[in-house]
């Protein structure tokens, strides 16, 4: 699959479809923020679907969510999803009914009106590389189970460059096993060619695809057994975008 030209209508509908998007977030984000600093944030969930429903709708693409019925709307999970753009947490948000609270690396609470929404909404900061927070992770992981929410993770750390699954890390999947959470794998598919990581134009009329796949558990498993957990996660997530190219008769664009 060759890679698209990019034209000067492109870059057109690229800049618009941005400026929709940043308009929406600009819109709701703070009022947000402002609420979640006074109401606990999963008891304004239905808005935070709404800002997350929107800010894929200003993409212009379509968007389906399809859910392993054996995903239930009652358990909490760490959701672990392939890392494509700065669109993800949104991408997959609403595809089933769980809260979903995420898991960021702690310098992106810099930046501008995200970050405030993250820190407002109890996202859980990360440090890459340091061992001594792992036993953080842990307590934030079970505070979260505790009130019932679930987790969604990027096991990737990064984002894709080519649009494949890259490998994952395993310290996640440490901490899901010691507190016993299984792990939904969840692919996405058609958001890289919205916006593919190094690009900065948008292309609207994709078709994006949230699969939502059968939960892992991880109740009992060994430390040894972690890797393979891993591995078995990531699989998964890379069958479902493999045939995905493979349908479309070649590489990402």
């Amino acid at each position: 699959m060759t890679a698209p030209v990019v034209g000067l209508r492109d870059k057109v509908v690229g800049a618009g479809l941005w400026g929709l998007g940043l308009t929406w977030l600009g819109l709701t984000v703070p009022p947000l923020t402002l609420l979640m600093q006074r109401v606990p944030s999963d008891r304004i969930d239905r808005l935070t679907r709404a800002y997350t429903r929107g800010q894929v709708a200003a993409t212009l693409c379509r968007w389906r969510a399809h859910v392993d019925p054996a995903v239930d709307p009652a358990t909490p999970y760490l959701f672990a999803q392939n890392h494509v753009n700065v669109l993800d947490h949104v991408t997959m948000y609403a595809a089933t009914p769980h809260f979903k609270q995420g898991i960021e690396l702690r310098r992106h609470f810099d930046i501008p009106l995200y970050g405030p929404f993250m820190r407002a909404r109890g996202t859980i900061p990360v440090d890459p590389g340091d061992k001594a927070a792992m036993l953080q992770l842990r307590r934030a992981f079970r505070a979260e189970l505790d009130r019932g929410h679930s987790l969604l993770a990027f096991p990737e750390g990064t984002r894709t460059r080519t649009g494949r699954v890259g490998p994952f890390q395993h310290g996640l999947f440490h901490v899901a096993r010691q507190v016993g959470v299984p792990v939904v794998p969840v692919a996405v598919t058609g958001m890289w060619e919205v916006l593919p990581t190094g690009g900065w134009v948008m292309r609207p009329f994709q078709q994006v695809d949230v699969h939502v796949m059968a939960p892992i558990p991880t109740a009992g498993l060994s430390r040894d057994a972690v890797p393979e957990l891993a591995q078995t996660v990531h699989d998964r997530i890379a069958a479902v975008v493999d045939a995905y190219y493979a349908a479309r008769g070649g590489e990402p664009a």
